[in-house]
C-alpha cells in the first residue's frame, strides 16, 4: 500500500521561502509521478509542480520561476522549494503521487487531481502581506 508524508510549511511574510518534502512508501521497482497541489478555501484544488522518477518536472504557470521541485535520486520523494511566495499562494499543500506509465507526468490542467490515488494529508502554507 502505498503511503505519502509530508513535511515542511507554516508562515511567512511576502517574498520569504518556504520548503516542502513529500515521501513515500510502498512503490516496489515502480516509476510514479510525484507532485504537489494546493488548495485554498472555496476554490478547487489545482496542480502546483510535478516530477516523475527521471527528473523531468512540470508547474503551473502561476509558480514558474519561484518555485522548485526535485527529488533525490534512487528515493521516491518530492521536495518543493518555494520562493518570493505571496499571498496568493496561501493554501493547504498536498503531496501527490500516481503512475502515468510512459508519460511521466500528466500535464497540469483543470481536473488533474481527479487523476491521482495517492494523497498525503495536507499541509498549511500561509503568507503574510
Amino acid at each position: 500500500q502505498v503511503q505519502l508524508w509530508e513535511s515542511g510549511g507554516g508562515s511567512v511574510e511576502a517574498g520569504g521561502s518556504l520548503r516542502l518534502t513529500c515521501s513515500a512508501s510502498g512503490y516496489k521497482e515502480s516509476r510514479p509521478c510525484m507532485g504537489w497541489f494546493r488548495q485554498a478555501p472555496g476554490k478547487e484544488r489545482e496542480g502546483v509542480a510535478f516530477v516523475d522518477m527521471n527528473g523531468n518536472t512540470k508547474y503551473a504557470e502561476t509558480v514558474k520561476g519561484r518555485f522548485t521541485i526535485s527529488k533525490d535520486n534512487g528515493k521516491w520523494n518530492a521536495n518543493l522549494q518555494m520562493n518570493n511566495l505571496r499571498p496568493d499562494d496561501t493554501a493547504t499543500y498536498y503531496c501527490a503521487s500516481d503512475h502515468f506509465g510512459p508519460l511521466g507526468c500528466p500535464d497540469l490542467g483543470v481536473g488533474l487531481h481527479y487523476t491521482f490515488g495517492y494523497w498525503g494529508q495536507g499541509t498549511q502554507v500561509s503568507v503574510s502581506s
